[in-house]
C-alpha cells in the first residue's frame, strides 16, 4: 500500500511541486493538501494520512500549533516539518509539538523520499549534524529545572534502554543502534517504544531532547 501523504502550504506552487514529485514514485500517493492550519486539521481528521508535510508559517493558524492537534488525533500521521531555514526557533517548536524532524523547502527529491520512507520505518527526519546542532541549541536554553526533570524521567529507564535513547540522541538510525548494540532493528524499535512511553513523549526527537538536558550524552 502507498504511504498516504497530506501537503500542507499556503504557497500553491509548492503545493503542486511536491504533489507532481510526490506522485511519481511508486510508493507515495497524495491523499490531501491544505493552505493554512486549519484546512491541515480538517483533512487529517476526514482523510487516512501516513505522512504530513508541514509548512510552519501558514495563515490563519501557523503549523506548530496545527501539528499539536494533529498529533493529538487518534492513531495520528506523523509529521514533517518544512522550513526555509536549518534549526531555528520554529523548528525546536514544531519538534516539541510532535514533528519528526524536518526538512528544508530546498531539499532534493532524494531527501525528501528519504524522510517520508525514514518517519514511516520509526526513524527521525533529523541528519546527526541537525541533531547536535538542535541539541545545542536547546542545551543553552535549557534552566536547572528541565535538567532535573530530565533526570527523573530518564531514572525510569534501564540500563539497555538508556544506550538506546544515547543512539537516538546521536542521530543514528534503528538499524545503526542496533549494528552498535548487536541488537536487531525490530528490538531496537521495540526498546524505543518503551523508552517513549516511560518518558512520556511522542516521539524519538524528544528522547534525544531528554537524553542530552539529562546529561547523557555529555556522559558518552
Amino acid at each position: 500500500m502507498p504511504i498516504r501523504v497530506m501537503v500542507v502550504d499556503d504557497d500553491p506552487l509548492l503545493v503542486t511541486g511536491l504533489t507532481f514529485l510526490l506522485e511519481s514514485a511508486e510508493d507515495c500517493e497524495v491523499v490531501a493538501t491544505a493552505r493554512d492550519g486549519e484546512e491541515a486539521i480538517a483533512a487529517a481528521r476526514s482523510h487516512s494520512v501516513d505522512v504530513v508535510l508541514m509548512d510552519l508559517g501558514l495563515p490563519r493558524m501557523d503549523g506548530i500549533e496545527a501539528t499539536t492537534s494533529i498529533r493529538a488525533l487518534p492513531d495520528p500521521p506523523y509529521v514533517i516539518a518544512l522550513t526555509t531555514w536549518d534549526v531555528d526557533d520554529a523548528v525546536m517548536k514544531s519538534i516539541e509539538a510532535g514533528a519528526s524532524g524536518f526538512l528544508l523547502k530546498t531539499s532534493s527529491p532524494q531527501e525528501i523520499f528519504g524522510a517520508i520512507r525514514s518517519v514511516m520505518a520509526g526513524d527521525a527526519v533529523l541528519s546527526p549534524r541537525s541533531t547536535r546542532r538542535l541539541l545545542d541549541q536547546l542545551g543553552r536554553e535549557s534552566a536547572g529545572e528541565q535538567h532535573l526533570q530530565a533526570v527523573r524521567a530518564v531514572a525510569s529507564l534501564t540500563a539497555r534502554e538508556r544506550e538506546v535513547a544515547v543512539g537516538v540522541g546521536r542521530g543514528l538510525t534503528n538499524g545503526a543502534i542496533g549494528a552498535e548494540l548487536y541488537l536487531s532493528e525490530a528490538t531496537v524499535k521495540s526498546h524505543l517504544s518503551t523508552i517513549q512511553t516511560k518518558l512520556g513523549v511522542s516521539n524519538r526527537v524528544l528522547v534525544a531532547v531528554l537524553a542530552e538536558r539529562a546529561g547523557l550524552l555529555r556522559a558518552s
